[in-house]
């Protein structure tokens, strides 16, 4: 549809709490991968040059699990692909996560931050390449510049700077509308992206969680529950009320 400039701007954030439903397995929470598995083992620029054969199976592992059949969007991506088709303003979607299940929901104005797990970038000259059909080795050869044993997951690791920052300032800098969905609040910089769109006057702001945030009092309204509950009759509302 034809976007009309002078409704609200929409940027929605989403984290972990969203892709849960779906039978991903979050980082934080109680049991999640980060009390099973040492993030500076696996998770740092500094562990795979020590040990990259070992990062590979890590994230390799990861790859087969978000591929399998029984991992599919659920109600509040769908929701959210809704929102951006059916919203007569802008709607930017930033996640954190780095699965494709926005993209399978449909969603388009999608920018990850952290980046996405099925794809590879060179070390050697910064190529992203798609990487879903087979796993990454060390041996592996760059299809852009020839290099062997300089591809890596295309995931921001612990020490390394978020993808897309100053598109998603700018973004928070002009929004009229920003919602949180499924996330902690304590991880920066994305737990600061309420404290940018209040600084720059955003009238309205949204906390859609499972439970209450650390930035929960910045949030002008709170609703909580499961995502696959709260998004869907969210969106609802919001887009009856436009």
């Amino acid at each position: 549809m034809q976007k009309d400039n002078d409704a609200p701007a929409i940027v929605i954030l989403t984290g972990a709490g969203i892709s849960k439903e779906s039978g991903l397995e979050t980082f934080r929470d109680p049991g999640g991968i980060w009390s099973q598995v040492n993030l500076e083992d696996v998770a740092t620029p500094e562990a795979f040059a020590r040990d990259p054969a070992g990062v590979h199976d890590f994230y390799n592992h990861r790859r087969r699990g978000l591929l399998d059949p029984a991992i599919k969007p659920n109600a509040a991506h769908f929701a959210l692909a809704r929102l951006e088709r059916e919203w007569k303003g802008n709607v930017l979607l930033v996640t954190q996560n780095i699965d494709d299940l926005h993209e399978q929901a449909g969603s388009t104005q999608l920018l990850h931050m952290h980046g996405e797990l099925l794809k590879a970038l060179c070390v050697n000259c910064n190529a992203v390449c798609d990487q879903r059909e087979e796993d990454l080795s060390v041996e592996m050869v760059c299809q852009a510049c020839g290099a062997p044993g300089g591809l890596r997951p295309q995931v921001v690791w612990f020490g390394e700077m978020p993808l897309h920052m100053d598109d998603i300032e700018i973004a928070l800098k002009h929004c009229g509308l920003f919602i949180s969905i499924g996330t902690s609040g304590n991880i920066y910089p994305a737990a600061g992206f309420v404290h940018m769109a209040d600084m720059a006057g955003c009238p309205r702001k949204i906390e859609l969680n499972l439970e209450q945030s650390e930035g929960a009092r910045i949030f002008t309204e709170t609703h909580y529950g499961p995502a696959t509950e709260i998004v869907p009759a969210f969106v609802e509302t919001l887009l009856d009320a436009q």
